[in-house]
């Protein structure tokens, strides 16, 4: 995919000290991945990175001046607690539909995009979902989507979120699901613009969930995922290992990871037709 220069906003919505606990654990920063990932996927993007959870954080040009709008994750909470930092998001989300500037997103931007768009977030009563969210398959409009264009029907991918769209909203399609997450992928045509995103991270591969899961280790102990912070620890070590030799057929089968994690061209596919459906035609 080529192209001349491909205007992106990429939103990163972590708190200042949350980006610097999750670099102390090995991580790249989400607003950095996702612009690494894009600019991967089409050279000649150019990503202006904005950090709306920081005070007197301030947009280099004007929303509707932007090619596409991408949001990462985030460790904020979307529902029931009114938090002013989530109202700049919303904000954020809001100018982009009225402005007609397709946008992406991957956990914490489904999250922001239905609620921007008068559907529902909430606490899944089942907790966390994390790690690798098994059996994630397109719904009828999922297949004849073209997100998903070049895409297996069912297919695993990287996760780790609390919170999921309860109701979508006007406008909405549920694209995808599996037996945890209702709402595992999402389209919405709301006011002037389009959302299409996800609520699993195309944009990890196993060494950055190695990382997450190194970082939040005693939590995920706690909540029963390891035996022990060891435990924690071994899987850790395997998903690096695997991601530095992805030839290793034995450790690929013990972990139960395939082709659809492990190859970029069919783990980043949803990105990639995002930008050339969507954001390219834009910019022509």
């Amino acid at each position: 995919m080529t192209s001349g220069t491909i205007k992106i906003l990429v939103i990163d919505g972590y708190p200042r000290d949350d980006r610097e606990n999750l670099a102390n654990c090995g991580m790249t920063l989400a607003g950095d991945l996702y612009a690494s990932m894009l600019s991967d996927l089409c050279p000649g993007v150019h990503c202006d990175i904005v950090y709306p959870s920081d005070p007197n954080a301030a947009l280099q040009r004007g929303i509707e001046n932007y090619h596409g709008i991408a949001w990462t994750g985030c460790s904020l909470t979307i529902h029931g607690n009114g938090d002013e930092r989530v109202r700049r998001h919303l904000d954020l989300a809001r100018a982009a539909y009225a402005a007609g500037v397709p946008q992406y997103g991957s956990c914490w931007g489904i999250q922001i995009a239905a609620v921007a768009a008068g559907g529902t977030v909430a606490a899944h009563p089942g907790g966390r979902e994390m790690g690798i969210g098994r059996k994630i398959t397109l719904s009828a409009d999922g297949r004849d989507h073209p997100l998903f264009e070049g895409k297996p029907d069912t297919f695993d991918g990287f996760v780790s979120h609390f919170d999921v769209v309860t109701h979508l909203p006007p406008g909405g399609q549920a694209l995808a699901g599996n037996a945890f997450t209702r709402v595992q992928a999402m389209s919405v045509e709301h006011d002037k613009g389009t959302f299409w995103g996800l609520q699993y991270h195309p944009e990890y591969d196993l060494r950055e969930m190695a990382r997450l899961i190194h970082c939040r280790r005693q939590a995920l102990t706690q909540e029963g995922f390891f035996k022990d912070e060891a435990d924690a620890r071994r899987m850790v070590a395997q998903f690096e290992a695997l991601h530095a030799d992805p030839t290793d057929k034995a450790l690929a089968w013990q972990l139960g990871v395939e082709s659809d994690l492990l190859q970029d061209t069919v783990r980043r596919m949803e990105p990639r037709n995002w930008l050339s459906r969507l954001v390219l035609p834009r910019a022509a």
